[in-house]
């Protein structure tokens, strides 16, 4: 099942080491575009990592032209590397910039969701890209980026909610956090609360059910405290699949 694995694409340990990441194989079509650009993407936003945001930038106009199928979740991405932008830009006073990049990114994310309304990833990226970036954002542009989040992981559960439990441990919990923490910022408090009880149920003894017992216990805790990222995507990682692909015939 593809789609499942899709669902938490937007949180992955990056590490050292990755800082050496080899160039994407972009013309293996066994690989999807998630795999070969999540990692450059994920060190742009985690590491503030230009150079392998750019080269990100780069392989996305690449696969535009040669995979147009997967226009969609291209967009999506290229939209993430653009708020990325935009997020940097205003944390250096950018200010012009700043709100050049992140109407491009809101503008690209909204396209992306109007060409494929029912694709998980697409959906996945647009949430998580909130719930990674949003309270950087200035206020009026956060309490928007929240609203976008909250809208994508509405769109996940329609789509996922009925295989929730079968899905494995980080893309269960990826997506139940997500849906707890932009009910949470957007003001949907009890929402939010039954989010909150709904980890708690189905992911007992878990890093997400730790932090969600802080949530419930602390309210001062929900305002800046995050549920999501609480589990590593490693098994996706673009070396991994590589490895994985070669071996087959």
């Amino acid at each position: 099942m593809r789609k499942p694995v899709i669902v938490a694409v937007l949180c992955l340990a990056v590490s050292a080491a990755a800082a050496q990441a080899p160039e994407p194989p972009l013309a293996d079509t066994r690989l999807t575009v998630h795999t070969l650009l999540r990692e450059d993407i994920f060190a742009g936003f985690l590491q503030s990592d230009l150079a392998r945001l750019a080269r990100a930038e780069q392989n996305i106009e690449r696969l535009l032209a040669s995979r147009p199928a997967s226009r969609a979740p291209l967009l999506a991405w290229q939209a993430s590397t653009l708020q990325t932008r935009a997020t940097i830009a205003h944390e250096t006073g950018q200010t012009d910039q700043f709100r050049q990049q992140y109407r491009k990114a809101t503008d690209l994310f909204a396209e992306a969701m109007k060409l494929a309304p029912t694709d998980v990833g697409v959906f996945a990226i647009t949430g998580g890209t909130q719930v990674t970036l949003a309270d950087r954002l200035p206020p009026a542009e956060r309490a928007a980026s929240w609203e976008l989040g909250y809208t994508a992981y509405q769109g996940l559960w329609a789509m996922q909610g009925a295989m929730i439990e079968k899905l494995p441990l980080h893309h269960k919990g990826e997506v139940l956090a997500g849906l707890a923490q932009t009910a949470q910022r957007t003001g949907r408090d009890a929402e939010a609360a039954q989010q909150v009880e709904r980890i708690l149920t189905l992911l007992p003894d878990t890093a997400y059910a730790r932090q969600a017992l802080v949530w419930k216990n602390d309210p001062a805790a929900r305002s800046t405290g995050k549920l999501a990222c609480q589990t590593c995507h490693a098994p996706g990682t673009l070396a991994a699949r590589v490895a994985e692909v070669a071996k087959q015939p």
